[in-house]
């Protein structure tokens, strides 16, 4: 026979509409007794009907999770494994499930977003991505649906609430750490420029270059929209007649190619060149030399978003709610003092 709310409200000594309370989450109920009685339904083997929930609250528990590529494209880069972690940890905690989108392109991805808003399947979605031209925060501003970005909001930015690190910092520390380091013919592998991230990174690069009087030169500034790109962009930067001594990889799956590549030239890193990344991921640890990476706290850009559009769910606010991650560059072996070639 099931067990029902009256069993655990006998089990655990109180009213049957605290445990109602309890099972929605209600502000009026002490963390003590939420814990208490949460314990009791898992004793218990209890299961809350999520249909009848849903009917008598007009609430799904779910939320959607809007992926910047196809799944499978984005679980091959380790970035989103560990956010979707640190996502699934909050919302575990407040008895909230996920789903995500499973389109293979652009547009793909944009209807599988229109089905969950449309056929109310979600009470907020998550975007893991900023980027311009984008069709899904447009619409999902129009919808009026709770919403949070994982980066900076290219458009609509006072409007949006989003969960980011400051990005220009980050590509400021990791110049200035390779500057330290004697570097000053430093070049720079970027991502899309059609994310925001993209940008902020080239701004901190330029700024950090500029304030320690090295001039910028816009030969050792790459773009890489796909790892096929990674070969042609070194062979470009080694062909010119002053090479750059140290390179900042747009992520540490990008600078695991590049490090692949530079190997297969006989050029060694750090001997010849360094190298730093970003993300701080387990491929930098695994890397052979280990790769100094800026760590963008991964996790924790997933647990406050899931954390910011919960709340929002649970109460919607009257201000755009903004967080900032701190980064911190993880120092390995990719990165050595720069010795003049005699």
């Amino acid at each position: 026979m099931a067990v029902t709310i009256k069993d655990v409200a006998k089990q655990a000594n109180v009213a049957t509409s605290t445990v109602s309370r309890v099972i929605s989450d209600s502000p009026n109920i002490s963390d003590r007794t939420k814990r208490k009685v949460r314990k009791v339904m898992e004793e218990m083997g209890y299961h809350i009907n999520l249909n009848a929930r849903v009917l008598v609250q007009q609430s799904t528990q779910n939320i959607g999770i809007v992926m910047k590529d196809s799944t499978i494209e984005s679980l091959h880069d380790p970035f989103f494994p560990v956010a979707l972690q640190g996502i699934s940890s909050y919302a575990h905690k407040r008895d909230f499930s996920i789903s995500i989108t499973t389109g293979e392109t652009e547009e793909a991805i944009f209807r599988d977003v229109e089905k969950m808003v449309q056929g109310k399947r979600v009470d907020g979605m998550i975007v893991t991505y900023s980027k311009e031209n984008d069709k899904v925060v447009p619409y999902l501003l129009k919808c009026g649906i709770p919403f949070v970005v994982v980066g900076k909001p290219v458009v609509h930015t006072d409007e949006i609430m989003f969960v980011n690190n400051d990005n220009v910092q980050a590509a400021k520390d990791a110049t200035e750490h390779l500057i330290q380091l004697g570097h000053q013919e430093i070049a720079i592998i970027l991502g899309d420029r059609e994310f925001e991230i993209t940008d902020s990174r080239l701004k901190g690069y330029r700024e950090v270059l500029e304030s320690n009087n090295i001039p910028i030169n816009d030969a050792f500034i790459k773009q890489s929209t796909n790892m096929d790109c990674i070969k042609t962009i070194l062979d470009e930067l080694l062909a010119l007649p002053v090479q750059p001594t140290a390179i900042l990889g747009s992520d540490d799956l990008a600078s695991l190619h590049i490090m692949s590549v530079l190997r297969e030239k006989n050029i060694e890193v750090p001997r010849d060149i360094s190298l730093i990344s970003f993300n701080n991921t387990i491929v930098a640890e695994l890397m052979n030399p280990t790769l100094t990476s800026v760590d963008t706290n991964i996790f924790q850009l997933g647990y406050e978003a899931a954390r910011c559009i919960i709340e929002e769910i649970k109460e919607r606010s009257t201000h755009t709610k903004s967080v900032i991650i701190p980064t911190k560059i993880r120092k390995r072996e990719s990165t050595q003092p720069y010795k003049k070639v005699e």
